[in-house]
């Protein structure tokens, strides 16, 4: 099991793995899939994903070559560049994290400088490669994949990486990283590679609804990262960086973070409602009450305690919630 905790013999090539994957972060991997799922959604194909039945639709059709094309797609945006922006991050984030978690693999020792910096290279090499051949797969004469791929790439290096170093403001920071978990190139948070628009972008056309409706995902995206801020606290404010629970408190930062994740949703079914879909609304909505449920219920009561508690309840509604906005787009 890979739990974050150091202690792993350097002579151990099984164990060296283990932490080169946990530095990837496989945990933040499904929501980018999940985009990518969502994007062909939303091109006109009804994905439910694992558990319900698949219908045909629009240019996705269920053909060995269609379902490679996608199996491609998710594992440029989920292990390659969501593992490229998570092992990123923790590099840029190793003085904040001997403070805060001084047991994760760089900051313990566990794994060198130089392992660090060439996965880094090895995933997003990878990634970009894999976004490349995807657009010649597709036959696309621009290759949108791949400069949506390098453009995610380079917000996740700007949010982590000095003299940007966009998570030094909690509300930059945190949008950006809103945008790139929901529409530019996760993770999670993000921060992470355009999984809906790259599946919108391979199956589909990108549209001003999409657009739009990703764009307003991305707010709620701000609010997902505000939960991982409230644990980071003492290094974040020993270290200068102006997370929103250090400008302005826990306790107002709680109310910006559930506001964050509910308003938006409300306004995308606003959104629904008013292109005269009612019905997919009214799913969302069924969708955002169990969530407001559990933010009252944990989130609110402690944001430290109950984070992963919360986010384990509450985020598969929204994550739901995004594939009936993408299929309410594709009818």
């Amino acid at each position: 099991m890979i739990t974050g905790k150091s202690g792993f013999p350097e002579t151990s090539l099984e164990n060296k793995w283990k932490i080169r994957l946990q530095l990837t972060k496989p945990v933040t991997w499904p929501p980018l899939v999940w985009g990518v799922v969502c994007g062909a959604a939303a091109s006109g194909t009804l994905l439910i994903y694992i558990y319900y039945f698949a219908h045909m639709l629009g240019n996705f059709h269920w053909n060995l070559e269609d379902v490679a094309k996608s199996i491609v797609c998710m594992i440029m945006s989920g292990p390659c560049l969501t593992g490229y922006t998570q092992t990123l991050n923790d590099w840029y984030d190793r003085e904040i994290d001997a403070i805060n978690e001084p047991y994760r693999p760089i900051p313990s020792g566990a794994i060198s400088e130089n392992e660090v910096i060439t996965q880094i290279w090895l995933l997003l090499l990878g990634g970009l490669g894999l976004a490349g051949l995807l657009d010649v797969w597709v036959g696309h004469d621009f290759p949108i994949v791949f400069y949506l791929a390098l453009g995610g790439s380079l917000l996740s290096y700007i949010y982590s990486a000095p003299p940007l170093k966009l998570k030094q403001n909690g509300w930059i920071g945190n949008f950006a990283l809103g945008a790139s978990y929901i529409s530019l190139p996760w993770c999670d948070i993000f921060f992470f590679l355009n999984p809906w628009w790259a599946g919108q972008a391979l199956f589909g056309t990108l549209n001003p609804d999409i657009i739009v409706l990703t764009l307003l995902y991305s707010i709620a995206g701000l609010g997902i990262a505000i939960v991982n801020d409230f644990k980071s606290v003492e290094g974040d404010r020993a270290l200068g960086l102006q997370s929103l629970p250090v400008a302005f408190g826990a306790e107002t930062a709680k109310w910006i973070c559930v506001g964050a994740i509910d308003i938006t949703q409300l306004s995308v079914a606003g959104y629904l409602l008013g292109a005269g879909k009612p019905y997919y609304a009214l799913a969302l909505v069924g969708l955002i009450i169990p969530q407001v449920i559990f933010q009252f219920q944990y989130f609110l009561k402690d944001p430290v305690k109950y984070d992963v508690k919360y986010q384990a309840s509450a985020q598969p509604f929204l994550v739901l919630g995004l594939l009936v906005t993408a299929l309410a787009t594709s009818h």
